[in-house]
């Protein structure tokens, strides 16, 4: 059986450091906590599902896979039903980016400096990225990609116990800024489109205003940060 990651789960296997424990939050199939041990980079892994239904067919992949010694499927709503501290590298991958700010709420023992946080946001980043800051969280790593058309965020962080300063576009932006990387230049750029849209949308139905002149201030800095980025080098 293939368990071939696509490009998406590529780049979030990549985030994950060698040597450590992860455990994989809405794993699904489990391909992602397969792929890292089969493939030496973990020791071991937790495949973590909050439904019966897709952690069975994460028994069947982490079996097949001959790995069962290796890989614990855990019925587990977030990192509710894990023990503290039973993971080096935690992944939360393909969820919205409001559920993964909820889980990594509810698992005080993530505010360890030895853990690593892994997000892949498949909407809303920007919730991810501000839980961080305001929690003492510092993102330690972030890339795009693309995949069918669809851009994807992946990052990595790690517990400080300093909150973040951050600028009104730095939720939506997070560290992309200053890449010389075609997928992040043009992911940021379809998030400030879509910060334009909801501004316009908002300003056109003149409702809520204390969002429209938020929305206004983030596209501001937005653009001062994009147009500083592109400025050309000088010496």
């Amino acid at each position: 059986m293939s368990n071939q990651l696509d490009v998406r789960l590529q780049l979030v296997a990549s985030f994950v450091r060698p040597g450590s424990v992860v455990a994989d939050i809405g794993t699904d199939h489990a391909y992602l906590p397969v792929q890292l041990v089969r493939s030496g980079v973990c020791p071991g892994a937790y495949a973590c599902d909050l439904r019966e239904g897709p952690l069975q067919n994460a028994k069947q992949t982490v079996a097949a896979a001959g790995l069962s010694a290796k890989i614990k499927t855990v019925l587990s709503d977030g990192l509710d039903a894990l023990d503290a501290n039973c993971a080096d590298d935690v992944i939360f991958a393909g969820m919205g980016g409001i559920l993964i700010a909820e889980l990594l709420s509810r698992a005080a023992w993530l505010k360890n400096s030895d853990v690593r946080v892994i997000a892949q946001p498949m909407s809303h980043a920007e919730d991810v990225r501000l839980w961080l800051f305001q929690n003492g969280f510092t993102i330690d790593k972030e890339a795009a990609i693309f995949d069918r058309h669809h851009g994807y965020v992946v990052l990595a962080a790690h517990y400080t116990g300093k909150e973040t300063a951050y600028t009104p576009a730095m939720p939506y932006s997070g560290t992309l800024f200053g890449k010389d990387d075609p997928a992040a230049k043009r992911l940021l750029s379809l998030q400030l489109q879509r910060l334009k849209k909801r501004r316009d949308a908002l300003q056109n139905a003149q409702s809520d205003p204390a969002e429209t002149a938020r929305l206004c201030a983030v596209i501001t800095d937005f653009e001062r940060r994009m147009q500083y980025d592109n400025a050309p080098d000088t010496v």
